[in-house]
């Protein structure tokens, strides 16, 4: 892992291959490793000739944390990733996000429009603009002294995520609790950047990805057939599809 300061935070990352650049943020409770690496994301894209370019979000993996919820909102994550696209002396490059990592690249595209040549956004629908549902047990399950005591469904798969990634706890409902800002239909508009949206048809929490893709001026949805919110990330058609997405839209010609 490679290291960088931003905002009060040590930042760590990976940047791998060579060719055009690829940022991508990963989900809530999750890191590069989890999201990225094990589903083989990062070779997949590094053997396509991409450069890959993944952090571990502040709070998250190997990064700072802090259990300062005010330090989780969108923008101030999303500024994260555009201060290591200019750490690295990247002007312009491809962003992908997984879940939390969508919303996130959603916000990264309408601070610095020009930093972004395209979007992939995986398992984030509707749920970007109407809400993905009441979060707030999640934060509950994670800071539970015993998840034996955990009734939420929700609650439960979180927390045994958080324990097998031996995530801080702390800094994680800090997180959930103001990381979930939602965009407007109107921002929603503002991003012009070909993009694609890609959610799995069993996910119950990312939302429509035909509406979001309706309402961005240029945005393809993608179904992941049969497929979860935690499962979708490493589909083989999913890879398949991002590829033939970034081939149509080559950086040279954003």
């Amino acid at each position: 892992m490679k290291f960088f300061s931003h905002d009060g935070f040590d930042i760590a990352f990976i940047d791998e291959g060579a060719g055009d650049p690829i940022l991508l943020i990963h989900g809530f409770a999750s890191t590069h490793f989890v999201n990225w690496v094990a589903p083989g994301w990062v070779k997949t894209l590094r053997d396509a000739g991409y450069r890959v370019i993944a952090l571990d979000n502040r709070g998250h993996g190997q990064s700072s944390k802090s259990h300062n919820k005010a330090d989780y909102t969108p923008p101030k994550m999303a500024s994260d990733a555009a201060a290591l696209l200019d750490h690295l002396g990247i002007e312009r490059a491809h962003v992908m996000g997984y879940s939390m990592g969508a919303r996130l690249s959603a916000f990264l595209a309408l601070a610095n429009p020009e930093k972004v040549a395209t979007l992939i956004l995986g398992g984030l629908g509707m749920g970007m603009i109407e809400g993905v549902g009441d979060w707030d047990e999640i934060a509950e399950a994670l800071l539970a002294p015993d998840p034996a005591s955990i009734v939420s469904e929700r609650g439960q798969m979180f927390r045994k995520f958080a324990d097998q990634t031996r995530s801080d706890r702390n800094a994680l409902a800090a997180c959930i609790s103001t990381s979930r800002e939602l965009l407007s239909a109107d921002d929603a508009r503002r991003i012009a950047q070909p993009t694609l949206v890609a959610v799995g048809t069993r996910d119950d929490i990312a939302g429509s990805p035909e509406g979001l893709a309706d309402l961005l001026p240029d945005g393809t949805a993608f179904a992941i057939e049969k497929r979860d919110h935690m499962l979708a990330v490493g589909d083989r058609s999913f890879k398949a599809r991002a590829l033939a997405f970034l081939e149509e839209h080559p950086l040279a010609r954003n």
